[in-house]
């Protein structure tokens, strides 16, 4: 599966928001969005323009590409699981992007970055259920168990772990043990926890048109 090799720095400053694509660089004063922050290119100083009503849905959907690291028919896969969906289709698409395994690496400390997460575990260093799983995408499940495969808890990117678990923002859903150095899922993402990373709302408008 392809995947976006645009500079991040710009993807950020495109969208005109933090996407958090460059780990602790994006909480820095070097941060692209705090030096420059208007859109790139040579009229970027103009600033963002107005756009349309579809500008708007289609800047929401882009925004969720880049954050999630996904290409257009991923997404578009995810919609139309989340339209089959039992209940609130903008829950169902949340769901379904927040519980794929390199979002949950990234959400837990595992990695700075979600494009980390997703190297970390092509590399196979994680377990689920005690199994080894090397699909970034993988669907966790309520219950599932995510563990450092035995070999990797001597590597040294994984030597300050319990400091990137502490300094992780906490996620309502997943339950982290800082003596095993192990993440549970105990629950499904609650929609208002996107705390305005993006409107999966205008998403669904989008794919619905």
């Amino acid at each position: 599966m392809g995947r976006n090799l645009n500079p991040k720095c710009k993807q950020c400053r495109r969208t005109g928001q933090k996407l958090f694509l460059k780990g602790e660089r994006c909480n820095s004063p070097k941060c692209a969005m705090v030096k420059r922050n208007f859109p790139p290119g040579i009229h970027g100083s103009k600033g963002y323009g107005r756009l349309t009503d579809f500008g708007v849905q289609l800047r929401e959907k882009q925004k969720a590409k880049k954050i999630y690291r996904l290409m257009e028919a991923q997404l578009k896969n995810y919609f139309q699981k989340a339209s089959k969906a039992r209940g609130n289709t903008e829950n169902a698409l949340w769901q379904y992007l927040e519980m794929r395994l390199d979002n949950i690496v990234f959400r837990t400390g595992y990695a700075k970055s979600r494009d980390f997460a997703r190297q970390l575990i092509s590399h196979g260093h994680f377990l689920v259920n005690n199994k080894k799983v090397n699909i970034p995408s993988f669907q966790a499940k309520i219950g599932d168990l995510i563990t450092l495969k035995e070999k990797s808890k001597n590597n040294k990117i994984f030597g300050n772990l319990k400091e990137q678990f502490k300094k992780a923002e906490p996620v309502s859903w997943l339950a982290i043990d800082l003596n095993k150095l192990e993440v549970k899922v105990t629950s499904k993402p609650d929609l208002p926890e996107a705390k305005g990373e993006f409107e999966p709302k205008l998403v669904i408008e989008f794919y619905s048109k």
